[in-house]
């Protein structure tokens, strides 16, 4: 019996990249949104590979993904904390009076 392509294996490495990218480059939810579909295609996948893991090839790809797809995830989080404390300090200088907006 040949080896085949595990199914999803190339899917989850390319969201998992585009979930680092998506942050990094363009703003953090849509990276977190690569990264949610990610996991959950890292998660099918896995079952299908441990069922019969001698019919499929790529399960390096499911790992890796999931990985980029974590890291991913984590710097979305980060980008949505630094987000809420900028304009939280913008907030409060606005009612404590120190930034009146005019020049």
């Amino acid at each position: 019996m040949s080896q085949q392509p595990l199914p999803g294996a190339s899917t989850v490495l390319t969201m998992g990249i585009l979930s680092i990218v998506g942050t990094l480059f363009c703003c953090g939810p849509f990276g977190a949104i690569f990264s949610i579909i990610a996991l959950v295609k890292a998660k099918t996948a896995n079952q299908l590979y441990l069922q019969t893991p001698e019919n499929y090839t790529d399960y390096s790809n499911v790992k890796t993904g999931k990985i980029l797809a974590y890291i991913g995830l984590a710097l979305s989080l980060i980008y949505l904390v630094l987000f809420i404390l900028y304009f939280g300090f913008i907030v409060a200088m606005i009612t404590a009076g120190e930034f009146s907006g005019e020049y």
